[in-house]
Parts: C-alpha cells; structure tokens; sequence
C-alpha cells in the first residue's frame, strides 16, 4: 500500500479528490500523538489513522464534508465521557486540522474557433485546468489551439462519455451556432457542473431554448444555464470577450458579486 504522501502525489498526478486529517493538538491520554495523519477519499476507504473507534469516524464524516464544501475546517474532541457526546474515554483532548485535497477546477471549453482559443489561453493562464472539444478535428488540436490539457474532437452530446464532471467543472459553450447547441446541448445539463454557459445573443439563446424545448427539455434544466455568457463589459474582439466570460466564471467559482470595488462599503488598497 502506498504511503500517505505517496498516494498525495498520486492524487496530484490523477486529478483525484481526498482529505488530509492531521493530528495538530493532543493533551493527557489520547489514541494517538500530535503529527498523526489519515487520507479519507470520497468512497469511503482511507489511509492511516489518528485514532479509531467513535473519533476516526467522526473525523472520517467531517472529511466527507470537507471535500464537498472545499473548506478546512479544525475539529476539537473531548475524550472523557461518552454520555455527553464524547468519542472516548481516555481523558485527554484532541484536535484535527482536515484539509480538502482537490484538483484545480476545470474549464471545458466546446467550440475551438476565435473566441475558444482565446478562452484557452486565458483560464490556462488563470490556472485551470483546460479541456477543448469541438467536432471539427482540425481546430481541435494541440497545433491549432496550444495549451489546453486535453482535446476531444466528438461530438458534443458525446462529451459525458469521455471527461468526468463535477461541481469544480466550469462548461463554456463556444460554438458556432444555436444548431449545434439544439444538438448537443441537453445531455449536458444534466451534469453536476458548477457552470454553463452558452455565447450568443438573447435573440440565438431564445432559438436554442425553443429548439430544446421541442425536444422536452424542462424550463428547470434551461435556469442552469448562463447566457448571454459572460458580465458586461461592451468586448469585442476574441480576447476581450474571454476576459468577460472567464470574469463570469471566477465570480461564480469564488461568489463575487460582479459590483464595481469602488461601490463596495470598504475598499483595500492595492498600492
């Protein structure tokens, strides 16, 4: 079995998800020392312990929290009667740094013309990890369109089959027309993306949904997505309208509010 930061690099290099559970504080009489450490991946299965019994547990649930939330959080157990809710009996107290291992969030980016590529280099630049898909073979490519991690010229109802989504995965539709939204568009609305959105005007995202519609997609499915994409900022060009929508994207991926900093209450000088 590998070891704990074996398995650590082993989850960089795979893009997985896990919680590192470290022992920070130990006082009296506790299972195990300060420096104590378990990986809990989201299945259920761990490495190491810091501790067993009703504490591990405990701890193990707070992981599963932990990596759905993406926050840290610093657990503190009394371990002296378990009539008021302790997880033991040894008399001490413990405390648990749990940490959320997770890969850096994705962008899918389906539609490798102008604005994609431009799209690529910027949420590359950002530092996500970046996916092109386009049916077109030719634009989707290392040569045509450089620095994206992977490419997947299929089409675009085939995506699911071959990229796994989760609620780190930003879509971002490209494409060259309602037609091929129309097309491919509703299997992806089923996936647990924490965003999707679609370029265009009002006038092409109403044609899309009526073309979805016809197809029985719910009204509840078409409030996920986001379109027209992007905040307002009057871009033109390819690399303007990238900076609109990968705006968008940092402002749904860290809950910004899209306001202007100068009409926030405080403002933090950056000088």
């Amino acid at each position: 079995m590998n070891s704990i930061y074996q398995s650590l690099v082993e989850l960089e290099k795979t893009h997985g998800s896990a919680a590192l559970c470290t022992v920070v504080k130990s006082e009296g009489s506790t299972p195990r020392h300060v420096g104590s450490k378990m990986l809990v991946y989201p299945d259920g299965h761990f490495i190491g312990t810091v501790g067993g019994g009703d504490l591990e547990h405990r701890v193990i649930d707070e992981a599963w929290m932990a990596i759905a939330e993406g926050q840290s959080r610093l657990l503190h157990y009394n371990m002296v009667d378990p009539s008021r809710g302790d997880p033991g009996v040894c008399g001490g107290q413990v405390e648990v740094f749990v940490e959320p291992i997770l890969p850096d969030p994705l962008v899918v980016i389906i539609g490798a013309g102008h604005v994609g590529r431009a799209i690529v280099h910027l949420a590359k630049w950002l530092g996500f990890r970046v996916i092109v898909s386009d049916d077109r073979a030719e634009l989707c490519n290392p040569e045509t369109t450089p620095e994206a991690d992977a490419y997947y010229p299929v089409r675009m109802s085939e995506l699911p089959n071959h990229i796994k989504f989760d609620r780190r995965t930003f879509l971002i539709l490209t494409t060259r027309g309602s037609n091929v939204d129309v097309d491919g568009l509703a299997p992806l609305l089923d996936l647990p993306a924490a965003y999707i959105g679609v370029i265009g005007s009002k006038r092409r995202w109403a044609s899309t949904v009526k073309g979805l519609k016809a197809q029985g997609v719910s009204e509840e499915k078409l409030t996920k997505v986001h379109s027209p994409i992007g905040l307002e900022l009057h871009a033109e060009t390819p690399e303007e309208i990238a900076v609109s929508i990968m705006a968008e994207v940092l402002m749904i991926r860290d809950k910004g509010t899209g306001k202007q900093m100068k009409a926030g209450e405080a403002v933090i000088s950056r000088s």
